[in-house]
């Protein structure tokens, strides 16, 4: 996984499905767009499989052959998980495999633990959960220099994504 990201929150299916395809239109590899999403009732219909086992607080599914349909079919990965005390999640691409990890295992973390482990700050974190909780969802895209941290970006504002942010754990090269 890359050290640098672009998050935003979509405020639809339609929105998430919309910049997907511009990040696969832009040269984007499946393996470094994330999607994640609260399965509520409301978005079910993303997922044509999933393995959710609540009691246990474990990452399920993961790996097991879940289906996303449209345009987040196309990123590599889903699993359904639960997290005690925050609900049942479906995630694809890389934030699959953080969340999957120790974030999920221990209670404490969660979902805010995995974005603070990406670099976002913990309110940042905190309120990104939130908001996920609410029915948004959160795209991420790994990046590996400034120019692809500007597409994604530019991608995001045009789809009128919200919440759009940034994170790097190291600078990021600048073109000379």
């Amino acid at each position: 996984m890359s050290h640098h990201s672009v998050l935003c929150l979509a405020t639809s299916r339609a929105q998430a499905e919309h910049i997907v395809d511009q990040l696969r239109l832009a040269r984007f590899s499946s393996n470094d767009i994330s999607a994640l999403f609260a399965d509520h009732g409301t978005t079910r219909d993303f997922a044509h499989e999933t393995h959710t086992k609540a009691p246990e607080g474990t990452a399920a599914g993961a790996g097991t052959g879940g289906v996303i349909g449209g345009a987040l079919g196309w990123l590599a990965g889903i699993g359904a998980f639960a997290i005690p005390g925050i609900g049942p999640f479906i995630a694809a691409g890389p934030i699959l495999a953080a969340l999957s990890g120790a974030a999920i295992g221990a209670t404490v973390g969660g979902i805010a633990g995995c974005l603070i482990g990406m670099g976002i700050p913990e309110i940042e974190a905190k309120r990104y959960e939130g908001k996920l909780q609410e029915g948004n969802i959160l795209i991420a895209v790994h990046t590996e220099n400034h120019d692809e941290m500007d597409r994604a970006k530019e991608i995001f504002e045009t789809a009128e994504a919200v919440d759009i942010c940034t994170t790097s754990e190291k600078p990021i090269p600048q073109p000379s």
